[in-house]
């Protein structure tokens, strides 16, 4: 089953069916718990970072060029590297003061 957070001014669905269930369950946890605790026991953060990720090798191509397998997964280490270069530009230097 999909875990789609519900919108911050969402309203209760009548119980009907057992998804309007489920929704109206995400929805009480998530006021009772907050929405940071929430998404971190469910587990959307970590979904969300994955779709992130993947939506950032898809932008290098939608497809391999290779046709062999051991040349299949050299490209994808070479993607790899290209985007850990990209993130570790963003991420901060940091130094203690004091």
């Amino acid at each position: 089953h999909a875990v789609i957070p519900p919108r911050k001014n969402a309203k209760m669905w009548k119980p009907d069916t057992p998804e309007a269930r489920a929704r109206n369950e995400a929805m009480r946890s998530s006021k009772y718990l907050g929405r940071a605790l929430w998404r971190h026991l469910t587990g959307y953060h970590r979904r969300s970072r994955v779709e992130t990720k993947t939506h950032c090798v898809k932008l290098l191509g939608q497809r391999l060029s290779a046709r062999g397998f051991n040349r299949q997964v050299a490209e994808i280490q070479i993607r790899a590297a290209i985007l850990n270069g990209f993130t570790a530009l963003g991420i901060p230097c940091t130094v203690a003061v004091g």
